[in-house]
This record gives C-alpha cells, structure tokens and sequence, in this order.
C-alpha cells in the first residue's frame, strides 16, 4: 500500500496540470452541486431535507422552532453556539434511506439518530444513533459510523482482507454518511464503504441491547418509526446534501426512468446449435453455457463470433433459422475455470476480430491464465480455408498480474482508430486495497489503449504516439484512461466513435461512463459523483462523472452495453442500452453529445435473464447475451406486441 501511495504522489503533481488542460468540452465534474439531487436521484423518489437556504422541515426536540444556536452558513446546517439543542425532522420515518455530509470540528462528537420518538427523556432513549466525531482527536472510543454500542465495522466473510476499515476523513473535511432502515434489513456506510448490517428487531439485535446501557430503556430502537435526529453533543458540527428515500412497505423504491418502453425480447436464434458443446459436463451435472461476447468480423461474410466464459468460440451465420455453429477457437481447459470458487469474473472475458480479420484472419482474446494469477491478451489466426483457429497460432500480446480473483474486467474493443482497447479492473478484493485505481504507474484501473500491429521494445505491441500518458513521469504509456474500478463492459458507437463502459460499484452506485482521453473517473476517491474512502484526491486532477448512475436499492452490478444503431427499431435507435445483472432490468440511455450528460432514461426490459453483456452484429443490432443449460444464450429486443420467451424472474 505505502509503495502505491508513493508511486501514486509522484504521478500526481506530473499529471496536474496536463488532467485540467485535457478534460473535454461537454464533460461533466465528478462532483455535483451542494445540496442539489442528481437526475438519478430526483428519478428515483429521493427527496432533500435541507436546501441549504432555511431550516424548514426541522424543529428542535420537543419544541415548534429551531434555535438560534443552529445556523445556516454558506450553504450548510450548522450547530454553531452553545444551546442549540437535539434537531429533529418535522416528519417521522419507518423505511428509509438516509444520506448526508457531514464536518466535524477537531475533537467534536455529535451524532445521528432515527426512530427517535418524544417520549420521557432524550432522543436517545429511543433512538439508535450513529455516531459522528472526530477519530483522531474525539474523546468517545465509538467511533464514527460506529451503531453506539452495538454494531462497529467488519470485513465482509468474502473478502480474503479482513482489516477492520477506518473510512472517516479527518476533521474539517467532508465524510459522508449512508444509513438504510427497512424491515428486513439495515446498513451503514461510511464514505462509500460499507460497515456493517443488522436487521431491528432480530435475535442479535436483542443481545446487543441487552448487553448495552440502552438495556432498561423500553422503548429504544423498537418504535418501527420516528424522527430522525442531529444531535447537539456540545461541540461544532455542519451537515449538507442532507437527503432522504422512503422505502415502500414491499422494499421497493421508484425505478430512475422517466418512461416505460415495455418493449419484449426473445430468442435471436431459436434453432441454433453449439458445436461440441453439452450442457452437461462428464460428471453429469449441468454445465450452463455462459456468453461474454458477440460481435463480427466486418469481411463481408455475415457471420458471427460468440465467445464463451469457459473458453469456446464459434461462429454462425447471422439469420433468425440459422442452426449450425463451428467451434473456431477451443481454449476450456487453458482459460481459468469460472466454475471453480471464487473465479466468476475469471475465464475467457473478451473477443476482437482485428479491423483487417478478412485478409491476416486475426482474432484477439482476453483469459484468465489457467494456472498463474495473471490476465493474458492473445492473438489467435484463424485458417482461411477452414474457419477454425490453431490453438497453437497463439501469440501473447500481453500478461497482466491479478492480486485477486474478482475485477478482472476483460472487454476488449477495437477502435475507429484500429487501436485495440482493453478494459482492466482495479485489482479486486474491496476498497481498492493496492490503491490501483489513481495509481498511473500500474496497468489496472485503466483502459488501455495499445497498437497491436506494431512490436517495439520487446513487446509485442507498441505505444501509439497520441496515448495521453507517454512522457509523463511513472506513468504507464499504455493508459488511455484510468480511475475505473471494474469497467463492465466497453463498447464504441459505431457511429460517434464514443467509447462507452459500465462501471460496477462497491456498495452504492453503478456508473455509466464515456470515456475520453485522459480522463480520470475517480475510483478510488470517489464512486460515481459521491466520495470514497478516504485517500487524498488527486493534486489538480479534476475526476470526470458519469453520464448516468443509479443506486443499489435500484440494482447491485452494472452490465455496460451498447449504442443501438439498427433500423429494425426505431424508438431505441441511438440510445444506450445497459442492464443490471442481479435484477434483469434493461434500460435505454438517451445522451446530449454537447453536454456531455444523459437527458432521458427509459426501461426497455422490467425483469428478464441474468444480463451478461451485450452483443452486436454489422447491422447495429443488440443482443442480450446471458447462460443456459440449454445453450439459449443470444436474445433480441422486439415490440412488445411480440410474444417474449426470455425467462421471466
């Protein structure tokens, strides 16, 4: 981590000035405007409580006005003087989600409570407060983020690092808070990074109770509803960007959309079948066939390239009753078994035909190694007269070293320029343990940008000359972009030339991003436009936001997709179609060019398959592209006055 740090500190101040210079006109700041909601947010049925210019909507504990010891100072919520009292909401909560900013002065300690009812005593006799201090200086051994005296921070039993998280900026610097209370389940996180879950109510909630000073108070934490708190502990305090979601009584919240398309998909290739593929392995038990890629080869053939996680290719012919595949590339077997623990973003993860595949027959692939903890970019030939590639053609491109097993990412894409991008994670595990993301002298955390026509200093590809970090002081001249944090997946428009990515998140928000050269888009100091942990920012490097984000209450792992440039459909036509993995939804994203900033987003799809990624074919065509035993893998979008067969949730 200190070697990272460092590495990173000597980039920073080379890449000042040279981030400022090259953020693109139209392109959005990471961060937005104080005590403003974002589109996604204003979407999605949050609401402020604070607007930064009065105190409506607050009220002193047991009383009908605030107090002047509470103060509004340049757009904050302060407990300024001596006096100011408890500050409550106007309204009582049940389900919610609470976020909010908060500055805490040296030593200070104050804190946050909800489901505060004004009964006998304080607000904290009925209501469980987060704590908010100084964690340097503050005199409380509960710290902040801390449930007190119930709940502290914990590795999650995934995460191979245990290390108990500190994620609180110091004092005179802006943490933010993010608390969920609903019925079957509640967290808190701290800056992006979440410290630990409890469910109200439960068998350990109980114990901790009764093991705590809250023990004899009849009424703490179990109200069901109340007010949410500000707690005057005696000390300097200011809270911001105060913002609150209810939740419906089903868990539900409002998709961010701003309209229905209710469109349907089915089956692209109904009839097709998978050349020397079973779903069923030789133990007998079900092998689910798993696309990652769909795309073609652009000679004039018609055909198509899919490529399977587990290290197939093959290739059809792009009609509707089209039935036979031929396995053109065989790697199960030397790719990295996704079935295996752990390795559900290892495997083969990307497939691109080189702009001249009609003449030198070059494909390229991105897999995991099969026995090393390394990436491998190879170039594969495929036989002119067969269609099949010689395994043993293969000519590594590149190998890229993987601390752990997730955030692979794996996409790769040939650009209008005939450079071949590659999109990498930062490294995996949680929070960005090695510092990759805002770490120029590593490959991770980054889309590349690589010739793969021309070897030079012993490698088998060279550096273009227009690549924004040649020169620049321990900086990879690979890096195109860089500050992502498992970018899934990339994709150009074929008519823009815009370079798309789905960018998965921690704990809180999945991104869409454009990516530009240069740019930087934050991770890990930032997820989305919301802060992250609590490394320093980047000296003069001004992260770039995401077009579009949504929350995790709305989904949990972006799948990045593509532009849609068919004519078969108009009302999606050029519009960005994305999905979340774990919820099924798909959405259409309609982006201003100028501005640099979503103006629309539609759901296509409510619910459908566990949406991989995206394919397209010569046409401009999507496909959702997901696993089947059945080897049904390859769906189409379609009116919704066609029959769906995509399996429902």
């Amino acid at each position: 981590m200190r070697q990272a740090r460092c590495l990173f500190a000597m980039t920073a101040a080379s890449i000042a000035l040279f981030s400022t210079l090259m953020l693109p006109a139209g392109t959005a700041r990471a961060e937005t405007a104080v005590n403003h909601l974002t589109q996604s947010e204003q979407r999605s049925g949050w609401q402020l409580l604070f607007d930064g210019k009065s105190t409506d909507g607050w009220r002193n504990y047991k009383k009908e006005g605030v107090s002047k010891g509470w103060k509004i100072v340049d757009g904050t919520l302060v407990r300024a003087e001596k006096g100011a009292g408890d500050l409550i909401t106007d309204d009582e909560y049940a389900a919610f989600e609470l976020s909010l900013e908060y500055k805490i002065s040296a030593a200070g300690n104050s804190g946050v409570m909800f489901h505060v009812g004004e009964t006998d005593g304080p607000p904290w006799h009925t209501g469980p407060e987060i704590q908010v201090q100084d964690n340097v200086d503050g005199h409380d051994p509960q710290k902040a983020g801390w449930l007190y005296q119930l709940y502290q921070p914990s590795a999650p039993n995934w995460s191979k690092d245990k290390t108990v998280v500190d994620s609180t900026r110091p004092a005179g610097q802006w943490n933010q808070l993010y608390i969920r209370i609903a019925n079957d389940d509640c967290e808190v996180c701290m800056n992006g990074v979440r410290y630990f879950r409890f469910k109200l109510g439960s068998k350990d909630w109980k114990e901790k109770v009764g093991a705590s000073k809250f023990a004899k108070l009849p009424h703490f934490g179990s109200l069901g509803k109340g007010y949410i708190c500000l707690q005057d502990h005696g000390d300097e305090v200011a809270y911001r960007n105060i913002k609150l979601r209810e939740i419906g009584e089903d868990g539900s919240v409002p998709q961010p959309i701003d309209a229905n398309l209710g469109m349907a998909s089915n089956l692209a290739f109904p009839d097709l079948q998978w050349d020397q593929w079973e779903g069923i392995n030789d133990a007998g038990k079900i092998r689910d066939l798993r696309l990652m890629e769909l795309t073609f080869a652009n000679d004039g053939s018609n055909r198509l390239y899919a490529a399977s996680q587990q290290g197939g290719i093959w290739s059809f012919e792009n009609r509707p009753d089209v039935k036979e595949s031929k396995l053109v590339l065989d790697l199960r077997g030397k790719a990295y078994d996704w079935k295996k623990p752990g390795a559900n973003e290892q495997g083969l993860l990307g497939l691109a035909m080189h702009p001249g595949f009609k003449n030198n027959g070059y494909l390229f692939v991105y897999y995991t190694h099969g026995t090393e903890p390394k990436s491998v970019v190879s170039r594969f030939t495929v036989n002119k007269e067969t269609g099949v590639a010689d395994p043993a053609s293969e000519s590594i491109v590149m190998e890229i070293d993987q601390p752990y097993q997730n955030h692979n990412g794996g996409s790769m894409e040939f650009g209008p320029d005939g450079k071949l991008y590659i999109g990498l994670g930062d490294g995996g595990d949680r929070n960005d343990p090695h510092g990759n993301g805002q770490n120029l002298a590593t490959l991770l955390g980054s889309i590349l940008r690589i010739d793969v026509d021309q070897a030079a200093d012993g490698k088998n590809y060279s550096i273009p000359s227009h690549n924004p970090f040649i020169g620049v002081k321990d900086a990879r001249p690979e890096i195109y972009a860089y500050g992502v944090r498992n970018p899934w997946r990339i994709a150009f428009d074929p008519k823009t030339g815009n370079l798309w990515s789905g960018d998965v998140g921690q704990e809180l928000w999945e991104e869409v991003v454009v990516i530009t050269k240069g740019g930087n888009y934050g991770w890990s100091t930032r997820e989305g436009t919301h802060a992250f942990g609590n490394r320093p920012a980047t000296e003069g490097a001004q992260p770039i936001g995401p077009v579009w984000e949504y929350d995790h209450q709305i989904g949990k792992s972006i799948t990045g997709g593509r532009v849609y440039r068919s004519s078969r459909l108009p009302n999606l036509e050029g519009k960005y179609l994305y999905a979340d993995y774990v919820t099924g939804t798909v959405w259409a994203l309609t982006y201003d060019q100028a501005t640099g900033t979503a103006t629309r987003n539609e759901q296509v799809l409510p619910n459908s398959v566990a949406v991989l990624s995206f394919g397209q074919d010569q046409n401009g065509e999507v496909y959702i592209l997901t696993n089947s035993a059945r080897g049904e893998c390859i769906y189409r979008f379609d009116d919704s006055t066609e029959k769906s067969d995509v399996a429902q949730r």
